[in-house]
C-alpha cells in the first residue's frame, strides 16, 4: 500500500500541512514498514486555479492508494475518489505522528469535501 501525507517538508520528521492541494509536499510511504517511497514537491501548489484536482492526478499517476490531509475541497474529492484513492483528514503534527494515526485508525475516512473550494488559497496551514 502506499499512503501520501500532506506535509510541509520532505520525510517522517516534516510538519503536515492541512491543504491537500496546496501543501508543499506529498511524502509517500508504506505504513507496513514506515518506508518512505518519495516526497514529492507539488509543482500544483502555486497554480492559479486547479491544485487539488492536478494534485489528485500527480498522485494517482504514482499509484496512490490513500491521501492523508487535513482538508480537501470539492474537486479534488472528486478527482481522489474518481481514482480510486481513499481520503483519510485529522492529521496534525509530524508526517510520522499522522501515520501513527491512521495505523491506529484515528484518523477520519470521508467521502466528500471537508471545506468549500479555493480555501486552500488563504495560505491556511
Amino acid at each position: 500500500m502506499k499512503l501520501a501525507v500532506c506535509a510541509r517538508g520532505e520525510g517522517l520528521g516534516a510538519q503536515t500541512d492541512q491543504r491537500f492541494g496546496r501543501c508543499p509536499y506529498f511524502v509517500l510511504v508504506d505504513p507496513v514498514s514506515d518506508e518512505v517511497f518519495e516526497s514529492i514537491r507539488n509543482e500544483n501548489a502555486a497554480a492559479a486555479g486547479g491544485a487539488g484536482p492536478q494534485s489528485a492526478q500527480l498522485l494517482a499517476n504514482r499509484g496512490v492508494d490513500a491521501v492523508v490531509t487535513g482538508n480537501v475541497g470539492p474537486k479534488a474529492a472528486y478527482a481522489l475518489k474518481a481514482a480510486g484513492v481513499e481520503i483519510y483528514t485529522g492529521i496534525e503534527g509530524t508526517v510520522s505522528n499522522s501515520l501513527q494515526k491512521y495505523k491506529e485508525g484515528k484518523l477520519s475516512l470521508v467521502s466528500d469535501a471537508t471545506v468549500q473550494a479555493h480555501s486552500g488559497m488563504k495560505n491556511d496551514k
